[in-house]
């Protein structure tokens, strides 16, 4: 791997564009430049990406009074979503080799910047029409935000410390469906429905200038050149997969419009593995399952993420669908599930260090399938607090789950095969979850509500746990 690069002209740039970030203030307190370079990566990281995973969640409360704006059918306000997701489904793979062949700073500012300017253009929609495009286009910012952050994060950190990393790491994947109903119910109650999106854009330009300012660049010699046909079968394979799935809560598993071109998904998947092995230098490195530790880290990381996000959409539809909640009483109600996840996930580095991620894990799973059974018997009538208890629950065994899953999942990777594992972890992650939504919608809507839901995510996370003890 070539050395991080951050010559004496970065230097002056960033002191001429923002002096006071360098000069050491009378009260001799601590300035950015002056920070550990691991912290600088894990606050761009945490930013941008926060912003990125808000975005799925919020634009969702939104869609309603987009529709009546525009005057849109419900196909058109399927597509703002759909359309954003399958663009994810095709850079995400990528993103991997991008990170490694360019450059990880490159790339992430490069994401970064479209993901802003997209959401501005977002907000400046004149119609449902540019709204889809303007969407396609900013999950290529958003495609690339998670997997090249998650290789920076890693490759900034040490070996002894990833259990930290990966604390950072679950940050923006548990506030962002955490806050985005609550930020989207205000927002559009008390302010225009164009903020959904350009909330982002002073964020998001924060961000990057920060990015632009203190990351070092880093990159893989080795990448080789990109491999277009790997990408072609990864960009129809899991596009055609993602559309499937996304289809299912809406049209149930006999609508030929989900169960046909999921199937076909799965072949052409397939036909993507068989290539990329033959490969030597492919664009998803599927050799790396050989690895043991990200093997198993991945596939109980499946079962863990599909049961999570699937229960994150499942909920507010429930409270708001069978309840009469508002998208805001919705969200404050599912946001005791962050509480419960930030209140432990600092003391699970240290567990991490002196117990190791199986015996975590494993007891993240199954405290986590017992707090699930609590929703058996909720209904109509539950009292709101008991809800709240249970995700609050549910949010302090998250951390026993995930953090350590993601730090063992690089622990045995090389810092050169960082940037591949990533676009591997992270493309395995959207999978999980648009088969989590899938099936657990695809209960909720064909009217065996939400306790029948909840028994099969008690029953992926008993499967799950099974699994962490190999």
């Amino acid at each position: 791997m070539r050395t991080p690069r951050s010559g004496p002209s970065t230097e002056r740039r960033a002191a001429f564009m923002c002096p006071a970030c360098h000069a050491v203030g009378s009260a001799g307190m601590p300035t950015i430049s002056s920070w550990p370079y691991k912290r600088i990566v894990a606050v761009t990281f945490v930013v941008g990406v926060f912003m990125d995973v808000l975005d799925v969640t919020i634009v969702n409360v939104a869609l309603p009074t987009i529709g009546k704006k525009f005057g849109s059918t419900d196909t058109g306000l399927e597509w703002v979503v759909t359309g954003y997701l399958l663009s994810l489904a095709v850079w995400i793979p990528a993103s991997g080799w991008v990170g490694d062949r360019i450059g990880t700073k490159r790339v992430f500012l490069f994401a970064l910047g479209m993901f802003t300017l997209r959401s501005t253009l977002c907000g400046l929609s004149w119609s449902i029409g540019s709204l889809i495009a303007f969407r396609v286009v900013q999950g290529v910012g958003g495609g690339m935000l998670v997997p090249v952050g998650t290789a920076m994060l890693y490759r900034a950190y040490p070996p002894n410390e990833r259990a930290r990393a990966s604390s950072i790491l679950s940050i923006p994947s548990v506030l962002g469906p955490a806050l985005g109903p609550v930020l989207g119910g205000i927002i559009t109650t008390h302010t225009s429905w164009r903020f959904i999106f350009l909330i982002n854009v002073p964020i998001g330009i924060a961000a990057f200038v920060f990015g632009l300012l203190y990351l070092k660049e880093s990159s893989e010699p080795m990448a080789g050149r990109f491999d277009v046909p790997g990408f072609a079968l990864s960009a129809v394979g899991f596009g055609l997969v993602i559309f499937g799935l996304a289809e299912v809560p809406r049209r149930g598993w006999s609508s030929s419009l989900a169960v046909i071109p999921t199937l076909l998904g799965v072949a052409v998947v397939a036909l993507l593995v068989v290539y990329e092995l033959r490969q030597s230098a492919p664009m998803l490195a599927f050799r790396l399952y050989a690895d043991r530790a990200f093997r198993s880290a991945n596939f109980v990381g499946f079962i863990g993420m599909g049961a999570f996000i699937g229960s994150i959409f499942l909920l507010p539809l429930f409270l708001q669908l069978y309840r009469g909640l508002s998208p805001q009483e919705s969200g404050l109600t599912t946001f005791t599930q962050a509480l419960g996840f930030i209140s432990v996930s600092r003391f699970v580095g240290f567990a991490y260090m002196r117990f190791g991620p199986r015996r975590l894990m494993v007891a993240g799973l199954a405290l986590s399938a017992l707090i699930n059974l609590n929703f058996l018997w909720v209904d109509q009538f539950t009292n709101l607090w008991w809800i709240r208890l249970i995700m609050f629950g549910r949010g302090l065994c998250l951390p026993l789950l995930f953090i350590p899953l993601q730090a063992s999942a690089f622990a045995t990777i090389s810092l050169a095969d960082t940037g591949r594992a990533s676009s591997l972890f992270s493309t395995q992650r959207q999978v999980a979850s648009a088969v989590g939504v899938a099936i657990l919608g695809a209960i909720l809507f064909t009217g065996l509500r939400v306790k029948t839901a909840a028994a099969v995510a008690v029953g992926a996370s008993s499967e799950g746990v099974m699994h962490a003890q190999l």
